[in-house]
Order: structure tokens, then C-alpha cells, then sequence
């Protein structure tokens, strides 16, 4: 398998979330022999590079995110054979494999943590971040005022002290001290034990948290009723992290390692443009959150379903704005969503126009720049977990203190629960619908993980693969379009250009090429749309309704309707 420098502008990415994607031992815990068993699947659907959610060794507080060995396979995973296995057998078929290396963090169970705890003279305790804490009107408070993601303070006092640790996220999860030169080579020396496997590359986890603000001040934005503020200046995107991952990169003596960082949602494409520069970056690709939410519905507790909508004009700026800024020197992620986020198809499509929805996403997204990356079930059309009790969305740690949280404020569990079932992230850690059978082929036992209440209608695999016109064919023909090699090259070389910046339905954007225009027409709304035309089509290369309505200069796009269009 040839693995030459900037392998991955050819690739089309798939996400797995392991637990939830296929179950290959019968204990309703979806594994690596699960992926092995679908790797032909992967192969006909078109994907090329599977990033795998975290599958070390973890006491599983935040579904893995929480590690406590780097150089284990989890056992409700699999073994270390059956990883080398994956690869192996990946491999083979030219599908190459990213793993989810978390660097922020450890397992508050990880031996080093263990160890730093218990002994203030240890190397390990500068593996963390413990401060004192500070004495008003002679209560011992925490260090600083800032707020996690998580909880309300980044400090969690040291039982029978007056130290605190930090903790960007869980409390289980301290932050680990990028400041240290020791813990760097550690990471260093973890990351380069998986490349000699056979590993691809990594996404890298929360890698915008790396830096902190060292001089440990309190932050002067308004603070909450609590006292902290979530203040990401404080720790996100700071300039020792492009340092710091420089050293990574060079860590890797010149092998052609692919590394994905997730950089989050405050970063600024100017910034981005640093760090995965071609020539003088560290990343090859970096994740940020900016075409995610365009609807209003993140944060939305106080919200009607109603008010939730696609803000179109939103979604054309941020793409526009990381292509503009970033194209000539970096190359660039697709997605629309992963593991952290609601399903797309409840996000930006429909349920009552599922198909046309789930199609036209498919469409908007691979013939944009750069490399996309699909979420596992985008391509049977997986929706949000519509039918959900309250229990089955707090098994996430993030959304389980999110719950207390708002009961505090006075909201009802019935509202708690609505605003769970458009924007929790257990939306998107939902199982895999293999076929109409029990659970839905996942396992022969009832899946750990919350299960869709639709795989009973044809919204599995077993059955969009009989479908000619099934939302899965559309996107195994999208797919295979996309990694056309003129097609790819036009995509990734041609300028691209927004066509009617002002339409405040309608999505549209054009690959104008030496030879050959591709332009991309996507109505985002329930209902027809107009949409002023000014080209001759050569040829319509996608659509997902039947023919076209187009009487002088003027498109009447049904809804979710969407074209891929070659130009004269």
C-alpha cells in the first residue's frame, strides 16, 4: 500500500465510535472484531480512512476519552492481536487507519496520576497541574476563577490538602503538563510505538487545550452565580501548542504520519493557517467546529423545536471563510458532524423528506474543498434519538452533569429532555442499523448504547443496499464520483467560488476549472425555493429528484433538492 506525502487529498474519511458500530463477540458492545467484519462493507461504500474514537485501555468515565494505558487496546474493545489484526486486514484493502490520541488528558486511574497523587516528589506529579489553592475570609478556594467544560471550576481539590488539580473537561480527567519536557517525550514515545504498528495517523483530541495561561490570573470576564467563568482564552488555542506539536511532527524522523487536530470552536482560520500550513505547520488537517451549528440549536435549553432553522447565510461564510483564508497554503477537513454533535439529518435535513434531505447533504458536502469525513450511519440517513428516555442520553458524562445543571435553573425534565434529543451528543453515538432484525443486526444482545426507533422502516443497510434510489446508493455513487480522479483534482485545485452569496435558502458553489465548471445547487428548506441561473448545463452528474424544473434563468427547487452539475 503505497503511502507517499499527502495521501490523505485522495482519501474519503468515515468516523467509527467504536461501542456503537458493530457488535463481533455477542456482548451488546460494539468492538474491533465489529469493524473487521464490515471493512468490506467500507471498502463498496467508498471510504478510504477510518478514524477510530478512542480505543486505549480507559475506565470509560467519558467513553474512552479517559485513558489509563496509552499502550493497551481496551478489553470491551478487543485485544492488542485484534488491533493488528484491523490494520492488517484494513491494509489490504486500502483503507488505512487514524487513531484517537488524547493528549490533553489522562484517567485520573493512569499510573502516573496515581503516582503524582500520592507522592509530591515523584516525576509524575509534574506530569499535572497542581496549584495551591487561596484563602478568602478563611474558606480555601480554588487557584483561579476559570470554569471546565465539564464542571464548574477547572480545580478539584486533593482530598486532606490545600492542593487542587486542573481539569479542562471531566474531573477524572486531569489535564496533563505540556510545559514539561519529560511528559512531551512520553507522548512522543507513545505515538511512535503506534506508527511502528502500522497506525496511519492520529486525531488528535482536544490538542487546542495543550497551552495554558501559565501566570495562573483570574479571569475578568463577568462571572457566573458560582463564581467561575468559562473563559477559553485562559487554556484554548494558545501559542505554545504550535510548539509543542512542532516537536510531535519532528518526533516522527520524517514518515509521512497524518495528524488531525481537534482545535475546537474558538480558533480563527488566520490561526488555523499556522498550524497546518504545508510547508512550515505541524497538522495536516485540523478540525474546527464552525459549520456545525449553524441553526441556533447549540445551547438552546430555552428554546421551541420551531425555532431551531438552518441559518444558510451563516453556513456560507464559515465554510467561505477557512477556504479563503486557508486553501492556498493548508489542506482542509470536510464534515459535518462527528461524535460530539447531533446527527446531521436532524441538524440541517428532515424527517419528513429523509431521503431528499439526507441526499442533499451528501452532495453539498464531498464536492467541497478538501477531504470529507462522513459520520458513521450519515449514509443510511441515521437521525437523532427521537424516542430517547431521559437515561439513555446522560450515560454521557458531559450531558449527565449538563442535567444537573439545568435542573438548578428551574428547568423541567420534559424540557431537559427536548433539548437532549436535538443537541445532546449521545444523538450521535447511536447504534449502527445494520438490518431490520433484533437491535438491528448490531448484536444478539440488547446493545449497551441507545438504539434508533427506526430500523424497522428500511433505514438500515440490509435494506438501502436493495434500494436502487436508497439514500445509501446515493451516497456510494456520490462517493465513488468524488474520488474520480479528475473530478477529486477539479475539486481540490479549481478556484471555488459562492454563487449568490444573498440567497438565504439555497447553498451553491462553483469549481470554475481550466476545461470543466462543477457547480453544487442545495435548497435547505421544506418547501420550494427559487433560484436564478445564468449558465448552460452540460450535464447533470447527481440529482435526487427526477428531472429538473427550470423555465427562464429561474430554478424551482423542491425541498431539500440538490444538483451536481457540469457546465458549459
Amino acid at each position: 500500500m503505497e503511502n507517499g506525502s499527502n495521501w490523505w487529498n485522495e482519501a474519503i474519511g468515515y468516523i467509527i465510535y467504536p461501542e456503537s458500530f458493530k457488535d463481533g463477540n455477542g456482548d451488546g458492545i460494539g468492538d474491533l472484531r465489529g469493524i473487521i467484519e464490515k471493512l468490506d462493507y467500507l471498502k463498496e461504500l467508498g471510504v478510504n480512512l477510518l478514524w477510530i474514537c478512542p480505543i486505549f485501555a480507559s475506565p470509560m468515565d467519558d467513553n474512552g476519552y479517559d485513558v489509563s494505558d496509552y499502550y493497551h487496546i481496551n478489553p470491551r474493545f478487543g485485544t492488542d492481536e485484534d488491533f493488528i489484526v484491523l490494520l492488517k486486514e484494513a491494509h489490504q484493502r486500502n483503507i488505512r487507519i487514524v487513531m484517537d490520541l488524547v493528549l490533553n488528558h489522562t484517567s485520573d486511574e493512569h499510573p502516573w496520576f496515581q503516582r503524582a497523587l500520592h507522592d509530591e516528589n515523584a516525576p509524575e506529579h509534574d506530569y499535572y497541574i497542581f496549584k495551591k489553592g487561596r484563602y478568602v475570609d478563611g474558606k480555601l478556594m480554588p487557584p483561579t476563577n476559570w470554569s471546565s467544560f465539564f464542571t464548574s471550576s477547572v480545580w478539584e481539590r486533593v482530598p486532606g490538602t490545600d492542593e487542587f488539580y486542573f481539569h479542562t473537561f471531566s474531573r477524572k480527567m486531569p489535564d496533563v503538563n505540556w510545559n514539561n519536557p519529560s511528559l512531551r517525550k512520553e507522548y512522543f514515545k507513545i505515538a511512535n510505538y503506534w506508527v511502528e504498528k502500522g497506525v496511519d495517523g492520529f486525531r488528535l483530541d482536544a490538542v487546542a487545550h495543550l497551552g495554558k495561561d501559565l501566570s495562573w490570573s483570574d479571569s475578568t470576564l463577568p462571572v457566573g452565580k458560582d463564581g467561575t467563568v468559562l473563559d477559553t482564552s485562559k487554556f484554548s488555542n494558545r501559542p505554545e501548542v504550535f510548539s509543542y506539536l512542532k516537536e510531535l511532527r519532528a518526533s516522527f524522523l520524517g514518515k509521512p504520519v497524518l495528524l488531525i487536530g481537534e482545535v475546537g470552536g474558538e480558533i480563527q482560520p488566520e490561526q488555523g493557517r499556522l498550524l497546518a500550513d504545508r510547508e512550515k505547520g505541524t497538522l495536516n488537517l485540523l478540525f474546527n467546529f464552525d459549520t456545525v451549528w449553524n441553526n441556533g440549536n447549540f445551547g438552546s435549553i430555552g428554546k421551541k423545536d420551531e425555532e431551531i432553522k438552518t441559518d444558510v447565510l451563516l453556513l456560507k461564510h464559515n465554510f467561505m471563510r477557512w477556504y479563503e483564508a486557508c486553501h492556498e497554503n493548508c489542506d482542509m477537513p470536510l464534515y459535518w458532524c462527528n461524535h460530539d454533535h447531533p446527527r446531521v439529518l436532524s441538524q440541517y435535513g428532515s424527517l419528513k423528506y429523509r431521503n431528499e434531505s439526507a441526499k442533499m447533504l451528501a452532495n453539498t458536502l464531498l464536492f467541497f474543498y478538501g477531504t470529507p469525513f462522513l459520520h458513521y450511519g450519515e449514509e443510511i440517513g441515521l437521525a437523532n434519538l427521537l424516542e430517547a428516555p431521559l437515561e439513555s442520553f446522560t450515560m454521557d458524562v458531559g450531558t449527565k452533569d449538563s442535567l444537573s445543571s439545568f435542573r438548578r435553573e428551574g428547568y423541567s425534565d420534559q424540557e431537559i429532555l427536548n433539548f437532549f434529543r436535538r443537541a445532546a451528543r449521545m444523538n450521535g453515538r447511536s447504534i449502527m442499523q445494520w438490518n431490520h432484525d433484533e437491535n438491528a443486526g448490531f448484536s444478539k444482545t440488547l446493545p449497551r448504547m441507545p438504539l434508533g426507533f427506526d430500523y424497522k422502516e428500511g433505514f438500515d443497510v440490509q435494506d438501502e443496499m436493495e434500494d436502487p434510489y436508497s439514500i445509501l446508493n446515493f451516497y456510494q455513487y456520490a462517493i465513488n464520483l468524488r474520488r474520480d480522479p479528475f473530478i477529486n483534482d477539479l475539486v481540490l485545485r479549481a478556484p471555488l467560488e459562492i454563487v449568490d452569496w444573498n440567497h438565504p435558502d439555497v447553498l451553491s458553489y462553483l469549481h470554475r476549472g481550466n476545461d470543466t465548471r462543477l457547480m453544487v445547487i442545495s435548497n435547505f428548506r421544506p418547501y420550494e425555493v427559487y433560484f436564478t441561473f445564468d449558465y448552460q448545463i452540460a450535464d447533470i452528474l447527481l440529482q435526487n429528484y427526477d428531472g429538473v424544473i427550470l423555465k427562464d434563468h429561474v430554478f424551482t427547487l423542491r425541498p431539500f433538492e440538490t444538483l451536481l452539475l457540469r457546465l458549459r
